[in-house]
């Protein structure tokens, strides 16, 4: 994303897991963990959207981590349709927890997530609570409601959507939201890469957290 990207491999129950860590200039005020969009459609750690939220979340001042799951890049394993790639998502949170500053563990952490990776961010979250994480907001964009089963979420969950997907469908996000009561914010005329959106996604993730 920027020259100052580290790039590393960390162990995860498959094997390893390529791991993509960028950190503010500043003094950071906590970490955010990023998941992106399906393996087996060409999704990586470095889609452009997963990259928007990085910078998003630099700018605020998190440390911002991107993985790539399991049989994507240089991570081992095989594609389980969100199974075993919650658990990636999980290993990849404690790992990246430890290794946080002390002064910096008990801040909450922020989870995010593109198409794909929302289904995966969801199942994750409440595995992570469990296992004692604090866990702050979390954003879900482009949500893959349509195509896998993404569990409820928070109510201050930042759910972004574009009025025009056609790979996920907005109707389809907003059945999944409207029993939980839960806000979609609908981008008008975006489709689910948000193509000349970018700058705009960015900023919302930004409005929504505050400094």
């Amino acid at each position: 994303m920027n020259p100052k990207t580290q790039h590393e491999i960390w162990q995860g129950k498959a094997g390893r897991i390529e791991v993509s860590i960028d950190r503010p200039d500043h003094d950071p005020k906590g970490l955010a963990v990023i998941a992106h969009p399906h393996p087996l459609f060409g999704g990586t750690k470095d889609n452009k959207v997963v990259q928007t939220l990085a910078r998003a979340y630099l700018q605020l001042g998190y440390i911002c981590v991107r993985f790539n799951f399991r049989g994507v890049g240089e991570s081992d394993g095989v594609h389980d349709h969100g199974n075993a790639e919650t658990q990636d998502m999980v290993d990849v949170v404690l790992r990246a927890h430890q290794e946080l500053p002390a002064e910096l563990q008990a801040e909450p952490i922020a989870l995010a997530g593109f198409s794909f990776g929302t289904h995966v961010c969801s199942h994750a979250a409440p595995v992570l609570a469990q296992a004692g994480l604090k866990l702050g907001k979390m954003t879900l964009v482009g949500t893959a409601a349509s195509r896998f089963k993404v569990a409820n979420v928070p109510e201050d969950t930042l759910v972004i959507h574009g009025e025009q997907d056609d790979t996920v469908p907005l109707q389809s996000v907003l059945d999944w939201a409207r029993p939980q009561g839960l806000p979609v914010l609908v981008i008008p005329g975006g489709e689910h890469f948000f193509h000349g959106r970018l700058p705009q996604l960015k900023q919302l993730v930004v409005r929504y957290y505050p400094s």
